[in-house]
This record gives C-alpha cells, structure tokens and sequence, in this order.
C-alpha cells in the first residue's frame, strides 16, 4: 500500500517528458469529453458512446495488424460507428437494437485482429484499458487539432444541438434539421470516443464520456453550468488518475473510474439534498 502513496516516485515521475505529454493528452480529453457529455447525456446516448468504443477498439486492432497508427485506425472506426449509428437508429425505438448489433459486430472483428497480430501483449493490452505513457509528440499535435476542429464544429452547431437534444420535435417543427445534426454529432462524439482510447481504453470509455457528464447533471439544470462542471470532473478524473497511477505503476483506466464514480455519488447526495431543501422551501412558503 505504500507504493500507492509514495510522493518522492510520484514527483520523480512527473518529471519525464512522457508523463508531460500523458497529461496534455489528458487535459485535452477532459476538456472534449466534457464539453460533449451533456449533450450525450440529455439525447440519452451513452448506450451509443459505448457501441462507439468497440468500434474504436476494433480500428485501432485493424491498424495494429496492418502496421499503421492506432490513432487513425480508432478514429475510422468510431467515425464508421458512429455513421452507423446516426443513420440507422433514427427512431428511438430501434436505437438499442442498432446499438447491439454494431456492438457486437464490433466486438467480434476486433477480437480477431488481435488474435491474427503477432506483436507485444501490452500494445493488445493498451487498446482496452488505455496506454497514455506511450503517446508521443507527434500524437499529442494531432490529438490537440482534432480536438480542437471538433470543438470548433461544436462551437457552431451548439445552439441547435442543444434544442434538438432538449425537444426534438418541436426543433423539427421550427425547422432545425433534426436528421442531418444527429449523424454529425454522433460522428463528432465518435472522434472524442476514439481519442478517449488512448487514454482509458475501450472498455472504460464511459468513465471520461458520460460520468462526469451525468455527476454534472445532478446538480444543475442550467446547459451552461452542467458544461463548466462537467469539464472540471472530467479534468480532475483524468489527470488526477493519471498522478495517482505514477507510483504504483498500475493502469491508469482504474483511477480514472474510481474518481468519476466517487464524483458521481457525490454529486448524486449533492443534488438529492438539494432537491429536499426546494421542497421544504416550497412547503414553508404555501404555509
């Protein structure tokens, strides 16, 4: 247990050139993942963020066997899933069935890239629990102008996202196109699901997507705060998961979780004492 909280390794540590570019890239992720989970969160897509993922993982394995970047081959296949998704769940009552089935297509090719690649273990290991120390220069360059191209995407379609995310049919109604936003941003969540990779892994990826996005959501109703506070978990999950996972040596994807798990629960106790508190208000008054 004491390597756990061994602040001489863990200062050491973040002196390396390769813990500074994890925490770029770290940074870089938090900021992406909570600008866009609110909107994941209230258009009830997290089911999809995590359908998106395999897909990711199933690139980065097809470019792992074809000797390419990792990076590439995730952001094709989370874009890809995501075209899928956007284009075939129009109607939300075949939305999970579509999910599912990607998934599992997902899953499977994914798994027989990995058995058909002959390098190390660790880089098969990384694509599913993540591998932020083994980002070099060249790939912190290109996560920063992804995301800084999708945060400018964002930035202006944000105003008819948000309405078409809060009441779809009356944004329909208004004329906001409905139909050609929701493959867009489902592409745009498919290319922060696939730089989250690198980071967290495929199998964790809801942790930096959609947990700090739902903590937030607990305890505001305003899109403007929920987004700034989304960002703050987000921030204080990956970098702090990082930090935390120096000494020991351990995946980082395991403290990443444990910090927006711990953030959720307490923002869930945060908004149920909230709630209680305008109810009693509201009782005093009609009093």
């Amino acid at each position: 247990m004491d390597t756990f909280f061994d602040l001489g390794t863990t200062f050491d540590l973040l002196a390396l050139d390769i813990v500074h570019r994890a925490l770029i890239a770290g940074a870089v992720l938090g900021l992406l993942a909570g600008v866009l989970g609110p909107l994941v969160v209230t258009r009830k897509m997290s089911f999809a963020v995590h359908g998106t993922s395999e897909l990711a993982f199933t690139g980065g394995a097809a470019a792992l066997l074809l000797g390419v970047s990792v990076g590439y081959g995730a952001v094709g296949g989370a874009v890809l899933a995501a075209l899928l998704l956007g284009l075939l769940s129009q109607k939300d009552s075949e939305r999970d069935s579509v999910i599912g089935a990607v998934l599992a297509f997902g899953l499977g090719l994914g798994v027989l890239f990995l058995a058909l690649y002959d390098g190390r273990a660790t880089t098969k290991f990384g694509l599913l629990v993540g591998q932020p120390f083994g980002v070099a220069a060249d790939n912190v360059w290109q996560l920063v102008g992804t995301a800084a191209l999708v945060l400018v995407v964002l930035a202006c379609l944000y105003r008819p996202l948000l309405f078409a995310s809060v009441d779809p049919d009356v944004a329909a109604a208004r004329g906001v196109p409905v139909r050609v936003l929701t493959p867009v941003f489902a592409v745009l969540v498919g290319i922060a699901t696939a730089l989250s990779v690198q980071i967290v892994g495929a199998l964790l990826v809801l942790a930096l997507m959609i947990t700090p996005a739902a903590a937030a959501c607990r305890v505001t109703s305003s899109p403007g705060r929920a987004t700034l506070l989304s960002v703050l978990f987000a921030e204080v999950a990956v970098l702090g998961g990082i930090v935390l996972s120096l000494a020991p040596g351990l995946p980082v994807s395991a403290f990443v979780t444990a910090i927006s798990f711990a953030i959720y629960v307490g923002c869930r106790v945060v908004g149920r004492v909230r709630v209680r508190r305008i109810g009693n208000r509201r009782v005093a008054a009609a009093a």
